[in-house]
């Protein structure tokens, strides 16, 4: 759920847990000052009514104003494979190629051409169903040092997912972390990237379509490894994660088969996410095609 906030004379939509989870931080440092000074005027001989501490409270409450969420272009999720399926070696060169792109010059001037000159990155690995984990926290990209900052968590962050493959929880997870963070944007993307199908878990149908309800965009990025598989008809994998986890507005999926052609792909898909203008939560765009399977 969202809720219309007045600001600076233009209506925001901000998430309404955010929201409230502002207002009770906000309540709670009035009322703890409402307190101490209540406190302090009895020592001093003053006498309160419960009805005068209630209605300076309310007070206190009206007069505090909620805190603006810091506008950016884009809130991006990295929601890559940490399971199994990937061995230590792979998981270092897949965190270097995010590194390594995320700090290209062309990914850089691209970030620089939006209109706010900033995003909102966050990283997650996943694995089996109750294996999702927050690698690398939301932080704010707009140049080079903040870049280079991240690239330097993301490489040193140890390793935590374990299990197989459950994209759909990871979407859940990915979907949670831009509800609650402190960001607005008219752009929301989990860039989700696997190595097999979905495997245990809610429904990644279901999953899959209340994330693009919420207005947020699904992009995949299939690395096909050594031990790459298919979907599971058999189909190749790219089919796979067109038909059943991509979705929203601008949808695609890329393919990267080997370490140059990763950071070389994941290159272009960043560039590509970040320089789409476009709101994902807009109507006049055609949502991602998808190829149906025949009944089975």
């Amino acid at each position: 759920m969202w809720i219309i906030s007045h600001l600076s004379m233009r209506r925001r939509f901000i998430p309404i847990s955010l929201y409230f989870g502002r207002l009770r931080q906000s309540t709670f440092r009035s009322a703890t000052a409402l307190g101490a000074w209540v406190t302090a005027r009895r020592t001093a001989g003053f006498r309160f009514s419960t009805a005068t501490a209630v209605v300076l409270a309310v007070f206190c409450l009206a007069i505090v104003p909620v805190a603006r969420a810091e506008t950016v272009d884009l809130e991006l999720v990295f929601a890559a494979d940490g399971s199994g399926s990937i061995d230590d070696e792979e998981l270092r060169l897949q965190r270097d190629g995010y590194a390594t792109a995320l700090s290209d010059p062309k990914v850089l001037a691209a970030i620089a051409s939006g209109a706010h000159g900033r995003i909102a990155v966050a990283y997650m690995e996943w694995g089996g169903p109750g294996s999702q984990h927050t690698i690398v926290d939301w932080r704010v990209i707009a140049g080079a040092d903040d870049a280079r900052a991240f690239g330097e968590a993301l490489r040193t962050t140890p390793r935590a997912a374990w299990g197989y493959n459950s994209i759909s929880e990871a979407l859940a997870y990915s979907a949670e972390m831009i509800r609650s963070n402190a960001f607005d944007s008219d752009r929301k993307v989990i860039d989700v990237s696997g190595d097999g199908p979905n495997i245990g878990g809610r429904s990644l149908d279901l999953i899959r379509d209340q994330v693009v309800a919420e207005g947020v965009t699904i992009n995949a990025l299939v690395v096909a490894n050594k031990g790459v598989r298919t979907g599971p008809y058999g189909e190749p994998l790219e089919e796979y994660y067109r038909n059943e986890v991509i979705g929203g507005v601008g949808a695609f999926v890329v393919v990267a088969d080997s370490e140059r052609g990763f950071t070389q792909t994941l290159l272009g898909k960043m560039i590509r996410e970040i320089v789409d203008g476009d709101p994902t939560g807009a109507p006049t765009r055609r949502l991602a095609e998808r190829d149906r399977r025949p009944a089975r």
